[in-house]
């Protein structure tokens, strides 16, 4: 697991969306969700693990259910970049979907319109702009 800090923690905890790109039999396929309701579940920094309500998201789930490997993308101008406003970060690692268990009762409580928890596990964590 790769921890979540510096540049790309103050992106994740300022941006408005996060980006999530899966792959399966037809190809790549994004979806998103906004910042604040990662924000709201929490991130386990230290772990680099970030949780997601998941009202719909069946393609994501089942290009899951293929293969676990999953990106998330998120950016923020209100963080300064290398050469001016604006940074952005990029986590890739394995993803699954919780239905049942404590993280998916943990969302279903903030989010009483989510299905499953989105669980993303970060293998490694990079800075963009």
């Amino acid at each position: 697991m790769a921890r979540i800090d510096g540049a790309c923690r103050a992106v994740l905890e300022a941006t408005e969306w996060v980006t999530v790109a899966t792959a399966g039999a037809d190809g790549p396929h994004l979806s998103a969700t906004w910042g604040d309701y990662v924000r709201v579940l929490g991130v386990d920094w230290e772990a680099g693990v970030v949780l997601i309500p998941m009202g719909g998201m069946a393609r994501t789930e089942a290009n899951l259910a293929q293969g676990s490997r999953v990106e998330l993308m998120a950016a923020s101008r209100s963080v300064a970049g290398n050469s001016g406003a604006g940074r952005g970060c990029l986590l890739r690692g394995h993803g699954t979907v919780e239905a049942t268990g404590a993280r998916a009762e943990a969302v279903r409580r903030t989010f009483p319109w989510a299905r499953a928890a989105l669980v993303v596990r970060a293998d490694e964590v990079l800075t963009l702009l």
